[in-house]
């Protein structure tokens, strides 16, 4: 008899708000066309598209949309908490927020969200042939001598775990998983909407 140990979860949902999704959008693309400090660092990092990443830290305060959001993730986060079976002292608090538009062939590295204990991502318009993400077994690295699995091995036994975006889906994972974007194949803009909570 074998057990599973050590989970690794990853909270799906989708946000049931077609009309929030649409003015977020909207945002998205405003704050593209006019965040002067924000295009130039994509330009000097080779971002393909824009991210608000490196230039705005307010959206929350800076437009109605974004503080209805705030408020959706952090009761999604409470729940992916419960899930988790976090000891926490109080619900957790939404530490960091930015929008992406990302253009047809762009990516992102693998990565980590340091200083924060819940990561994640809305994805707003995504799209034919836009960038999956794709998680990381994290103990991957220990592996050293371990053998391949094969292509039909159960999801959890799988290095490598995609996710094919969609409009309205929310994904939230432990902050410390590591995690990339995928290159799409597809011409049109992928909007998305990341997030940190402390």
């Amino acid at each position: 008899m074998s057990r599973t140990l050590f989970a690794t979860r990853l909270y799906e949902a989708d946000l049931g708000d077609d009309t929030l999704c649409a003015q977020l959008a909207h945002s998205v693309r405003s704050l593209a066309a006019d965040d002067a400090a924000g295009q130039r660092w994509c330009r000097e990092k080779n971002y393909r598209g824009y991210t608000s990443y490196a230039s705005l830290n307010d959206l929350p305060r800076r437009d109605p949309a974004f503080a209805d959001l705030a408020r959706h993730l952090v009761r999604h986060s409470v729940r992916f908490a419960e899930e988790c079976a976090f000891d926490l002292r109080r619900k957790p608090r939404l530490d960091s927020l930015w929008v992406n538009l990302l253009k047809g062939g762009g990516a992102h590295s693998a990565h980590v969200h340091p200083h924060s204990i819940i990561s994640g991502t809305l994805y707003l318009d995504v799209p034919t042939g836009s960038g999956a993400i794709r998680f990381e077994d994290p103990r991957l690295a220990m592996m050293m001598a371990a053998p391949m699995r094969r292509s039909d091995a159960r999801e959890e036994l799988q290095p490598f775990v995609t996710v094919q975006p969609r409009p309205g889906l929310l994904l939230l994972w432990e902050s410390w998983l590591r995690h990339e974007v995928l290159p799409g194949t597809g011409r049109g803009e992928r909007l998305s909407v990341s997030f940190n909570l402390a």
